[in-house]
């Protein structure tokens, strides 16, 4: 009977040559101690019963297979290194690092064999290349350059390269650049958030030999700061390149500023609402108190509609509010020690009345031994609801919804679960971005499409991270980590309790298919 084998890949050649040449060495090193062990026996050095002549012959075979094989995986080591290398320009699955050219050890033409197996990995045909000088911070063009740095200078976008240790080595006159106090060029633009530059880079060197990454509405400057540019940022990257990182800044400003401009407007519409909202929501209570006795059950349903609809209109001016202030750089809050069930307790008639109002079954589910978290207690509280009333609008007619809560490392990680419509990995991949909001639910569910914008910058700036696993038809399951209070009490002290001292860029992220993780 036939049985189907796996194709060979190219990683399964190392380990087979490995096996012949251990075993070669291991039957030659065998041969040479029996060789050494006839010579003493045939010159009657010492008898065949001699248990120094079995010594010696077993010291020469073990000294020799010990050296052969140290000899060996020195002189393997190059192979293996070039191996690792067209493996990962193959594409095939492995757990190794890419070997990078501008290692110090890498020397006597071995670089050079590298780069030059990664330049023709990105290149279908032998052309000229484009060299750069690492040391002058110049970058020099094979061709005239002086008439391809002047194209260069003529257009609107910007152009960065970045050397090996993401040094600036070119960038032309559109490109966002300042000059730090040693004089050295430098990149003007302000990532937020866990998706950087850098921590895109540190990823690329340890996973990939040619990337890609797109950023968008990528600010130069503060949103109160004059002449502020908003940029889309293509990176990419090409392991062993003298300039490994090429950048190019597509100035998109008229395009974003227009939407920048109309949430100023709405944060002070906003915030002008805030007051007859809050209003409303406390005559509905009191209105439904006042009225208990005479009110039909209909009549008490209309009021919790009521309600359910004032404590949205509140939700949603409390995103814009806190959008506003998140795009002006992390938001500053103040973390204390909390418990999340306390923190749920804010919102939960809220949510089980929003729950019940669409007909959805909401269960929410915390360990009685969960540790306390560092929480500003009415930022998580939103995102709670956030996260929660998002399940409610995507999940089914009489659908469940399931809130836990579990200890992941150093944090607290809330999930929040549904069983709805899901999403494809084109809208997962989107999520998190301001405004975003995918053309299916433009057309069937109400919202402002920044409710998931800012609860990632809410917990961005708790020091933690947001992330959601979602199949289309199967429902979605989005995570929020929040992180122990005992784990970060030291530097919450000493910063007056501030969430300064949490916040860390180049955390890492992960985006593939249906699953991101902020």
């Amino acid at each position: 009977m036939a049985v189907d084998q796996m194709p060979k890949q190219i990683r399964d050649f190392l380990p087979f040559f490995k096996r012949r040449g251990v075993a070669r060495i291991i039957l030659m090193q065998i041969g040479v101690a029996i060789t050494v062990g006839a010579v003493l026996y045939l010159a009657n050095i010492f008898s065949l019963t001699s248990p120094i002549l079995w010594a010696i012959v077993v010291v020469v075979g073990m000294l020799g297979i010990f050296a052969g094989l140290s000899q060996f995986n020195h002189a393997l080591k190059p192979s293996r290194d070039l191996l690792a290398a067209i493996i990962h320009i193959a594409g095939e699955p492995t757990n190794t690092t890419p070997p990078n050219p501008n290692d110090a050890h890498y020397t006597h033409g071995f670089k050079e064999a590298l780069q030059a197996l990664y330049e023709l990995s990105g290149s279908d045909s032998k052309a000229p290349a484009v060299a750069g000088d690492a040391t002058s911070g110049v970058l020099a063009v094979a061709a005239d350059d002086s008439v391809i740095k002047a194209a260069l200078d003529a257009t609107l976008c910007g152009f960065v390269a970045l050397t090996h240790d993401r040094k600036v080595a070119y960038y032309n006159k559109a490109a966002p650049i300042h000059l730090t106090a040693e004089n050295t060029p430098a990149l003007a633009v302000l990532w937020t958030g866990s998706d950087t530059l850098d921590a895109w880079l540190d990823t690329c060197e340890q996973q990939a030999v040619h990337a890609e990454h797109i950023w968008t509405r990528v600010p130069d400057r503060l949103p109160e700061e004059d002449g502020r540019r908003l940029f889309d940022v293509i990176a990419s990257y090409d392991k062993g390149a003298v300039n490994e990182v090429v950048l190019t800044f597509v100035d998109r400003t008229s395009v974003y500023e227009v939407g920048e401009q109309e949430l100023d407007f709405i944060a002070f519409a906003a915030h002008e609402l805030r007051g007859p909202i809050t209003v409303i929501r406390g005559y509905l209570d009191v209105l439904e108190d006042e009225l208990d006795s005479v009110l039909a059950e209909d009549q008490h349903e209309l009021f919790r509609r009521l309600t359910v609809s004032a404590n949205r209109l509140s939700g949603y001016i409390n995103n814009i509010l806190n959008t506003s202030r998140y795009d002006r750089r992390h938001l500053k809050v103040h973390l204390a020690e909390d418990n999340l069930s306390d923190i749920y307790d804010m919102i939960r008639d809220d949510m089980q009345l929003r729950a019940s109002a669409q007909n959805r079954l909401l269960s929410v589910s915390f360990p009685a031994d969960l540790p306390t978290i560092a929480a500003d207690r009415a930022s998580i509280s939103e995102v709670m609801g956030n996260l929660i009333d998002n399940a409610i609008k995507y999940s089914n007619e009489g659908g469940a919804i399931n809130v836990t809560a579990a200890v992941k490392g150093d944090f607290v990680e809330i999930s929040v679960e549904d069983q709805g419509i899901g999403m494809p990995g084109n809208v997962v991949s989107n999520l998190f971005q301001k405004f975003y909001r995918s053309h299916r639910s433009r057309e069937t569910v109400a919202g402002t499409g920044i409710g998931l914008y800012i609860s990632k910058g809410i917990i961005e700036s708790h020091g933690g991270s947001i992330g959601v696993r979602s199949e289309e038809g199967k429902g979605s399951t989005f995570t929020a980590s929040i992180p122990i209070y005992s784990t970060v009490a030291d530097k919450l002290k000493s910063g007056n309790n501030s969430n300064e001292g949490l916040i860390e860029n180049g955390n890492g992220w992960i985006k593939n298919h249906s699953m991101y993780r902020g």
